[in-house]
């Protein structure tokens, strides 16, 4: 089994959600959260004085997954974050030794 972490721009989840029960995928655990890499944030203008947010918005996704379906579930998120920009996303692939439900 694998554990699939992935980081996107939150306006794509609903995209990337709509997708995965095609692949077999029924659970999804979601958290926004921020972060900061490539894009260095970006500055706003709020009462006309300018913030530079240096941590920007992102969903984080834990996806579960069997070995065998690890591809399609991973060429699906890619196909549906994708916009072609600098923060698209991250996906982190780990094993998981051993899982159980209560």
């Amino acid at each position: 089994m694998k554990k699939l972490t992935v980081y996107i721009k939150p306006f794509k989840l609903e995209a990337v959600l709509e997708k995965l029960p095609a692949e077999g995928v029924v659970e999804v655990l979601v958290a926004e959260v921020r972060g900061y890499g490539r894009q260095k944030g970006h500055l706003e203008l709020y009462r006309q004085h300018e913030y530079e947010l240096t941590f920007l918005p992102k969903a984080r996704l834990e996806i579960y997954v069997e070995d065998a379906a690890l591809e399609q579930v991973r060429d699906a998120v890619v196909a549906a974050a994708r916009t072609g920009r600098i923060g698209d996303g991250k996906i982190i692939v780990t094993d998981v030794e051993q899982s159980a439900d209560f």
